[in-house]
């Protein structure tokens, strides 16, 4: 890019004057709505014509006040109607660029790109340019990571390699997240809290339920009520995984000498593209929910310096089979022993802890019982609901005592613990830059400590949990070889 050319400043697409009055429409519905209920109450509705005509000249000013340009250094937006604004952004500190094309703008052959620095940036702070032409992303994606991609004639360039394509098999895990049950949970508050409720509770759906309830009995009601709602959260949950991950791509481009980038897509409504640095790359973590994990099943998430530790963001591969996810770390990381290798427990007293915790809730309810049963009757099922709990926590603790571990060396550090969320997490030791020993009051009478790893990338903390406390600095040591010279990897005294 030409200096002269890098001192132009670039709209964006025009098809975007019929993208934003729609979007600012749809922003404004509350206060669309109060006008008309004032051009009712009034008996005026050029309340709600006025309001409604300002909102569409509001979103067409946002194109003619929005422009970017991309010099040697640099990349700027400039935006803002009412208060003007010029974001810029040094290309050095791009870590990665993204983008989401919704359905209208699908429509249109337009799509959103995001450029991403690696700071948390929301609204106004976010690099966002909505919307360009989509055969211009390629282009733009070139310019801005120039120095992370191989250009497209060079003979060195390697081809690309699919690390991981969607299945249709992977929908069998969607219902063990129960995302259709927090969707139902979600739409039924906005229901009563828009007042609907009340309406609802004098409707023929309402009066169909409870002549049901009283013609089969309220307990074979409510079982074909829960019935129902679980078989919608399960319809909801497969339709949301399938369009939100269907067509799922994730691409390894490098180039002779360049470890080049990753690049993942999915969507099939609203269709998302992330292009990451490889050279950001300090590992990654395998997320195994209790249920999905039953089912063989776990997510695979990047520990990525400019990328976010949590949710969409660092997202790799959503659940799917753990071999699958396992091969594609491997892949990554070029670490086999560090993604399926055997970990080192952390002796009886780890476990003892777990299994306490565990059980203090049935054993006080239990008690609690005794001591109401000498002084009246107790009904049996309370003893079986006691039974039953405690029979679930000492499934879970025996599951959270076989999960805990670590694994240090070679140049990684490895810790895996949790049952009803385990996640396994391999961070690159040439990555961590602090580490913390911390003990609560039980831990220092148990003589365990959780060792705190630090480091730029992902969730910025991994946790090695109640690690025998004689051996907390030593793992540091074995993981950074700067931590070895200092006193208190010579055997500190934590107790």
């Amino acid at each position: 890019m030409t200096t002269d050319a890098a001192q132009v400043w670039h709209r964006l697409s025009p098809r975007m004057l019929l993208v934003h009055p729609v979007h600012e429409v749809v922003r404004q519905i509350p206060v669309l709505v109060g006008s008309v209920v004032l051009g009712s109450a009034t008996g005026n509705p050029m309340w709600a014509i006025g309001v409604l005509a300002a909102t569409v000249a509001f979103g067409i000013a946002r194109w003619f006040t929005t422009a970017y340009r991309i010099g040697p250094g640099e990349v700027q937006l400039r935006a803002g109607v009412l208060q003007r604004k010029v974001l810029s952004v040094p290309r050095n500190r791009i870590r990665s660029v993204s983008t989401d094309a919704r359905l209208l703008h699908r429509v249109l052959g337009l799509t959103v790109l995001q450029v991403s620095t690696g700071q948390e940036a929301k609204g106004a702070a976010a690099f966002e340019l909505d919307a360009v032409r989509a055969e211009q992303v390629g282009r733009l994606r070139a310019v801005l990571l120039a120095d992370k991609l191989a250009p497209a004639d060079d003979p060195a360039q390697v081809p690309d390699r699919e690390l991981a394509r969607w299945q249709p098999a992977w929908l069998r895990y969607s219902p063990l997240s129960f995302t259709g049950l927090a969707m139902i949970a979600a739409a039924a508050g906005l229901v009563y809290q828009a007042g609907i409720g009340s309406l609802l509770e004098d409707s023929r759906i309402a009066r169909t339920g409870v002549d049901a309830a009283q013609r089969f009995g309220v307990a074979a009601a409510a079982v074909a009520a829960v019935g129902v709602v679980l078989l919608a959260s399960v319809l909801l949950s497969v339709l949301q995984s399938l369009l939100t991950y269907g067509n799922l791509v994730l691409v390894r481009r490098d180039a002779a000498g360049n470890e080049g980038v990753l690049h993942l897509q999915h969507g099939l409504v609203r269709v998302r593209e992330h292009t990451f640095d490889m050279r950001r790359l300090r590992g990654g973590t395998l997320r195994e929910p209790l249920l999905v994990r039953l089912f063989g099943g776990a997510r695979l998430d990047a520990v990525m310096t400019g990328v976010g530790g949590a949710g969409e963001a660092s997202l790799l591969l959503p659940p799917c089979p753990k071999e699958t996810a396992a091969a594609v770390l491997t892949d990554l990381i070029e670490r086999p022993d560090a993604v399926s290798g055997a970990l080192r427990r952390h002796g009886p007293v780890a476990a003892r802890r777990r299994w306490t915790r565990a059980l203090a809730a049935p054993v006080l309810m239990a008690a609690g019982l005794a001591a109401l049963a000498a002084t009246a009757s107790v009904p049996g099922w309370c003893w079986a609901v006691v039974a039953i709990l405690t029979v679930c926590c000492a499934l879970l603790a025996a599951d959270r005592s076989r999960s805990l571990g670590h694994r240090v060396g070679d140049g990684w550090l490895v810790a895996r613990a949790g049952s009803l969320h385990r996640r396994r997490d391999c961070i690159a030791a040439p990555g961590i830059i602090g580490w913390t020993v911390r003990q609560t009051f039980f831990q220092r009478r148990a003589g365990v400590a959780t060792l705190i790893a630090a480091t730029a990338a992902g969730v910025k903390r991994y946790q090695v949990l109640d690690v025998p406390a004689d051996l907390a600095w030593s793992v540091a040591a074995a993981a950074s070889a700067w931590v070895a010279d200092s006193e208190w990897a010579r055997g500190p005294d934590l107790r």
